[in-house]
């Protein structure tokens, strides 16, 4: 398979999408906006978004299957190939007219990514990456950042929205991360986040509480800029597991061992 060659052509697909976004994105009304559960909010621009983007990857690789948010195709992780699909992240975002908001599409391949495009809609960014090709934004190589120490970083992360099971932990890590580095950021939306760790703008990243489609083209497209990826645990649960840090090379070690300290319940970090 020519990986290059087929993210390539699947950037104009999720381009066409993005365009749907941004032309929609003035009409949405309250009467629009679905609850899914406590803070979780649809409109008909996801499940629109998520068709064009099945219909066109469907036409591209017909045998391919789909993971998705929406569920607007039957899921089929069986499938040789498997598209996982974020046809909106950051909905609340864009429900509220803020940036920044995207589409998230990464290739599966036998249980290995091998491809990630991310389209950060409001400033026109493309991130994208395929197997051994590197990582690019807009076509120009990118890097994760050359930053040594997580007290010289700027940390990203995402705050739980229904499940608060860790969030004693997860506030004590935030004070640890105020206090001991150049600050704290949180965008919502957990592509955008992983692709600004790819191209440099954030040092690290770290969240719960996430889903395959969240996670899956930013990981990958991090790893290809040269960047690390774990679960909280420093193993590669990062997809299914819910859980999912991010960062440079250099602060990659530093950086999980706080976070596995006060996500999984350690000893105070500090002692």
């Amino acid at each position: 398979m020519e990986y290059q060659k087929l993210i390539l052509n699947a950037i104009e697909i999720v381009r066409e999408a993005g365009f749907f976004l941004k032309n929609e994105i003035s009409k949405v009304k309250i009467s629009d906006i679905e609850t899914k559960n406590i803070h979780d909010f649809v409109t008909y621009v996801d499940k629109t978004s998520e068709q064009i983007l099945v219909r066109g990857l469907q036409a591209l690789m017909p045998k391919s299957g789909f993971l998705t948010e929406e569920k607007t195709v039957a899921n089929d992780e069986k499938k040789e190939y498997v598209w996982i699909i974020d046809p909106l992240d950051g909905t609340t975002n864009y429900i509220h007219k803020l940036p920044p908001y995207s589409i998230s599409v990464a290739l599966r391949h036998r249980n290995k990514l091998v491809g990630g495009i991310i389209y950060e809609v409001t400033h026109n960014e493309m991130f994208y990456a395929w197997q051994g090709g590197g990582a690019f934004l807009n076509g120009k190589p990118i890097s994760v950042s050359g930053t040594s120490k997580v007290f010289d970083s700027l940390i990203a992360t995402g705050f739980p929205f229904k499940d608060y099971s860790r969030i004693d932990g997860f506030m004590d890590s935030m004070k640890f991360f105020m206090e001991n580095s150049l600050g704290l950021r949180r965008l919502g939306s957990a592509a955008v986040d992983l692709a600004y760790v790819a191209c440099g703008r954030f040092d690290a990243f770290y969240e719960y509480s996430l889903k395959p489609w969240d996670v899956a083209a930013g990981a990958f497209i991090v790893q290809e800029a040269g960047g690390n990826v774990c679960d909280f645990d420093g193993g590669d649960n990062y997809l299914f597991g819910e859980e999912i840090i991010a960062a440079n090379s250099n602060i990659y070690e530093e950086f999980k061992v706080i976070v596995y300290k006060f996500l999984n319940g350690q000893a105070n970090i500090r002692d």
